[in-house]
């Protein structure tokens, strides 16, 4: 890739305490025809002297302040020395810098402004068992909040346009960031995409990471939640760019039973349709009384899940049994023994407190519901698919 066929992309390199890696990954990125700005988040082992005799940019910032921060600081600088668009790539040395062409010719495709991920190669012999669970739970998030299906929601390696970046309202400064920049962009009308690059993980006693088990993943669980939350409410997202216009589709009045086979279908991967199974269980043991389906479609819709499969799963809360259930559970956890009295003086008179001990016990009894029928599906489904794709063979 030769520097003056993209005269507007650099790439940035965000570095805390990778000292020893950096110079390789900078002369790397440099051979493959990019101008460099590397950020140094305030490191203790001052990798920018490593940089000596290399033509790059270099930014310090005067303490560590989180991943997040560093990248939007480059952003900042890419901008201010004419950039349009960034490419991020880790100082650990795990991405090909010579792969940035790769997303690159993949942003070209796209009709606006786009976010492009490299997706990276990651197997069960070669990459670390917590890489591969932390990228598949974040993906399923990610997927709930913005409604996009993306490969590697976690990798490092990602072109940004800079201004749309700058425009989003970003709160997260450190690994969450990763995460929230590519939801918020989302909503914000910016597309996302990814493209397949390689990967190079160093020996387990070799890798360098800052990620810290118990407060990074506390700040994800706090991020999952407040965008989760912001994405059931009805208000609109402010646009940082325009969407291209939706095509004009004709009006069709299906047969009944094709209607109902395509609502079926409609977001039906295996983990799509055991959280829609979930979110039936669970809803349908709250005390939401003649409004129970009505709020399973809306949230199910918010979430793009299978809004079929969460309203048929709701039925099996119908009265009486799970809510007397709920109700018993929600005496017990009050009184710390069962509601044995059948009295009209208790369920009647005192239907208040009923509703009270509802509630308090659907929030045991749903989501343990639920967990159960999520299960139960997700086996379902994916033994359905092992058996079509042997059915098929490999030639299928």
């Amino acid at each position: 890739m030769n520097e003056k066929e993209n005269p507007k992309i650099i790439v940035v390199i965000p570095v805390y305490n990778h000292g020893d890696s950096l110079r390789k990954v900078v002369e790397g990125t440099l051979a493959a025809g990019w101008p460099v700005l590397v950020v140094d988040d305030g490191s203790d082992d001052e990798p920018l002297r490593q940089l000596t005799g290399l033509d790059c940019a270099k930014l310090r910032l005067p303490t560590n302040e989180g991943k997040g921060t560093a990248i939007l600081a480059g952003a900042r600088e890419a901008a201010r020395l004419g950039y349009e668009t960034m490419i991020t790539l880790d100082a650990d040395g795990q991405h090909d810098p010579a792969e940035a062409e790769l997303l690159v010719r993949q942003a070209e495709l796209i009709d606006r402004p786009a976010i492009v991920i490299g997706a990276r190669r990651m197997t069960q012999e070669t990459a670390p068992k917590a890489s591969l669970f932390g990228r598949a739970f974040s993906n399923f998030w990610v997927r709930l909040e913005s409604g996009q299906e993306l490969a590697d929601t976690q990798s490092g390696m990602r072109l940004y346009p800079i201004r749309e970046l700058l425009a989003l309202n970003l709160t997260c400064s450190r690994y969450d960031f990763e995460v929230e920049v590519l939801v918020q962009a989302a909503w914000a009308g910016v597309a996302l995409t990814s493209v397949e690059i390689s990967v190079h993980y160093p020996p387990p006693g070799q890798r360098i990471t800052h990620f810290h088990q118990l407060r990074d993943n506390f700040r994800l669980t706090l991020l999952h939640t407040r965008l989760l939350l912001r994405r059931l409410a009805p208000w609109p997202h402010r646009q940082v760019c325009s969407r291209p216009a939706p095509q004009e589709k004709k009006l069709r009045f299906p047969r009944p039973w094709l209607a109902m086979q395509m609502l079926f279908r409609e977001h039906s991967s295996a983990p799509g349709m055991a959280t829609a199974v979930w979110l039936g269980l669970f809803m349908g043991a709250l005390p939401l009384i003649a409004v129970h389906t009505v709020a399973i479609i809306y949230v199910a819709h918010r979430l793009h899940l299978n809004k079929m499969a969460a309203v048929a799963a709701s039925q099996f809360c119908m009265p009486p049994v799970v809510p007397v259930i709920c109700i018993q559970v929600g005496y017990f956890m009050r009184t710390g023994q069962l509601l044995l009295d059948l009295s009209r003086e208790k369920w009647l008179h005192e239907i208040h407190l009923r509703l009270w001990d509802w509630l308090l016990g659907s929030l045991v009894v749903g989501p343990l519901l639920g967990l159960i029928g999520a299960v139960l599906v997700y086996w379902a489904q994916t033994r359905l698919f092992r058996r079509q794709t042997k059915e098929k063979g490999p030639s299928g």
